[in-house]
C-alpha cells in the first residue's frame, strides 16, 4: 500500500535550486516583495474608505455667525 508521505515528498528546488533560495539577494528581493504588496494592500484600502476630512474636527474661527444669503432665514 502507497503512504501519503510518500506520495506528498517533493524535491526541493523544483523552479530554482536551493543555494539560490537561500541567497541574501533572494532574501533582498523577498524583502521588497513583501512591503511593496503591503503597500498596495494599504492604498486598495484607503481607496475603498470614505474621506476623512480634518476640517470637519475643529471648528474654524473664520466662519461666519450670520448668514448672507438672500434668503435671511436658510441656515447657513
Amino acid at each position: 500500500m502507497i503512504t501519503t508521505a510518500s506520495v506528498l515528498t517533493v524535491p526541493t528546488g523544483i523552479l530554482l535550486p536551493e543555494s539560490v533560495l537561500h541567497s541574501g539577494l533572494f532574501a533582498v528581493l523577498a524583502a521588497f516583495v513583501a512591503i511593496n504588496t503591503v503597500i498596495y494592500a494599504s492604498l486598495a484600502l484607503s481607496a475603498i474608505l470614505p474621506k476623512i476630512y480634518p476640517t470637519d474636527w475643529f471648528t474654524n474661527r473664520n466662519r461666519r455667525t450670520e448668514t448672507r444669503s438672500i434668503y435671511p432665514d436658510a441656515e447657513g
